[in-house]
């Protein structure tokens, strides 16, 4: 199985985040395990909003107010995930996807911009098309990096409605 490599091999705060977002998130996601990211999440500064694939911010929401609303929908989505039958292994297929190269950090705070863009072969001979973007918002909590929010579900590239 193919994995994403960590483009910050030698920033141990960038490269915290980046496995944070990317093979944990991915692995807890295809197996629809929340206990494997509820630690990563501060959960009571946390606030989620959905783009709603909108490149206008007067189209995007408060989808997920708290970190038990956003945890019911993200095991909701990896649920279904689990029902799609896939030509090829969906783990993979969601790390070709992802990229995540720009993390800016400022003080204990930091902006990662996490992207998606691919596809996952269907066995049906369809596509499952990931086509999106998301900024995630983090903080540094008693030396380690946690989730307080983000802005997700934006058009990739802005500018184009999906």
């Amino acid at each position: 199985m193919s994995h994403s490599s960590n483009p910050f091999p030698n920033d141990a705060d960038r490269s915290a985040i980046w496995t944070m977002l990317v093979p944990r998130d991915i692995k807890a996601f295809v197996n629809a395990d929340w206990s494997m990211v509820a630690d990563d999440f501060v959960a009571d500064d946390f606030m989620g909003i959905n783009g709603n694939r909108d490149d206008n911010p007067d189209g995007w929401t408060i989808s997920y107010p708290t970190l038990a609303d956003y945890s019911q929908e993200w095991l909701r989505q990896a649920h279904e995930g689990q029902k799609v039958v896939y030509a090829e292994d969906q783990e993979a297929g969601i790390h070709r996807a992802t990229s995540l190269n720009e993390i800016e950090i400022t003080g204990e705070r930091a902006i990662a911009h996490k992207k998606f863009d691919g596809e996952i072969k269907l066995a049906d001979g369809g596509v499952d098309r990931l086509n999106w973007q998301t900024l995630y918002f983090c903080r540094k909590v008693a030396g380690q990096w946690k989730l307080t929010g983000f802005v997700g579900y934006l058009p990739y590239p802005m500018g184009k409605q999906g």
